[in-house]
């Protein structure tokens, strides 16, 4: 059973990219910031970002960041006018995705560890892939 944001709306091929997913987040593509409480039980925590570029990679569409009280942003995707946030369980809450500002790589990749962290998930996942 998916409980991530939008699971109700998405094609079987999203399906199939979390179910890969949840095989290879980590702690080391965990932010570093939160990696003291990543868990096996938490498996998206920390890995927002990057997912949400990867599956960009993987489908097109846009990434867009939900800003957080820390001043951070939340990553999440819309594809095809579709929804989705393969990273949301990592909430309690269910986030506001309205009005929402998009997110680049090229300002998230400005931190050389984000990059690494993002490289490794995109490189385990095209071995899951094969």
């Amino acid at each position: 059973m998916y409980r991530f944001y939008g699971h109700e709306n998405i094609s079987d091929e999203i399906l199939s990219i979390y179910d890969r997913l949840s095989h290879i987040w980590a702690a080391d593509t965990c932010a570093p910031r939160m990696r003291d409480r990543w868990s096996k039980d938490d498996p998206t925590l920390g890995q927002c970002s990057i997912t949400a570029f990867l599956v960009q990679d993987i489908l097109g569409g846009r990434v867009y960041g939900i800003e957080l009280p820390d001043g951070n942003y939340h990553c999440f995707n819309v594809v095809d006018c579709v929804v989705f946030d393969l990273t949301s369980e990592q909430f309690d809450e269910t986030l506001d995705y309205e009005d929402c500002v998009e997110q680049f790589r090229e300002d998230h990749f400005r931190k050389q560890e984000k990059k690494e962290r993002y490289l490794l998930l995109k490189e385990r996942y095209e071995r899951e892939v094969k």
